[in-house]
């Protein structure tokens, strides 16, 4: 679906970096007395219709938390599902990623899921590293807690080993260490389906991030919803603690 929103019509700052905690597919499907597999089917054409408008929007990145590392607690049919899923997107979608420049980017440690699966991310991440356009960043079997315990361990090895003074450890060195280190600073962190908390998502980064909580049901979520709170986030001051 095409946006209403001419980017370059917004009177203010415009995100660079955008996250989404994609929620709602469960109660989609619910309401329309549906299996949750299929909430979650087309949550995925969802994620399609939102990457294409984010790249239309001029995001540099956009971060989806497709998988948390508590998603484990769920049925294991669910979660079968929610894999199968994952492997029809990357069947279906590399080519259009290639096609559209866009890089793949992948967070948490999607290395414990099934073989054929982590090969097929890695091929995706692979074929779409020259990619010079937008980056998409999936965040699997991710937990943001999990992700500051791993730098603080490679922190406290490098010191130990006397690589690192534990003097020179400060916000810019643990940040070096998260997953996001490379992409631009998280602006915008939108939570779909009316849910108001973060559930162990981008905890560090979020700390001066714009928090939007939309009921829209991410099945529901297209590019004009996007838009809508691109435009929200540019009416706001952000002031990093300043006036």
């Amino acid at each position: 679906m095409a946006t209403q929103l001419d980017p370059s019509a917004l009177a203010g700052d415009r995100p660079r970096h955008v996250a989404i905690i994609m929620d709602g597919n469960g109660r989609w499907a619910k309401a329309r007395r549906l299996p949750r597999a299929a909430g979650h089917k087309q949550g995925v054409e969802a994620v399609r219709r939102v990457a294409r408008a984010a790249r239309d929007l001029g995001l540099e990145v956009l971060t989806l938390y497709a998988f948390s590392s508590e998603n484990w607690r769920r049925p294991a049919e669910e979660v079968q599902d929610l894999m199968g899923l994952l492997r029809h997107f990357l069947r279906a979608e590399i080519a259009t990623l290639v096609a559209d420049n866009v890089r793949l980017r992948v967070i948490g440690d999607y290395r414990v899921l099934s073989p054929d699966l982590v090969s097929m991310i890695d091929d995706a991440i692979a074929r779409t590293a020259a990619n010079t356009g937008p980056i998409l960043v999936i965040a699997l079997n991710y937990g943001a807690q999990a992700e500051i315990a791993a730098a603080a361990r490679r922190l406290a090895a490098a010191a130990r080993d006397g690589a690192l003074d534990p003097a020179e450890i400060d916000e810019a060195r643990i940040e070096a260490e998260l997953t996001t280190a490379e992409l631009p600073p998280l602006d915008l962190l939108i939570r779909t389906s009316g849910e108001q908390r973060l559930s162990n998502f981008l905890l560090w980064q979020a700390a001066y991030a714009e928090l939007l909580f939309v009921d829209t049901l991410w099945p529901d979520f297209n590019g004009d919803t996007l838009a809508a709170a691109i435009e929200s986030f540019s009416r706001r001051q952000r002031r990093f603690g300043g006036l």
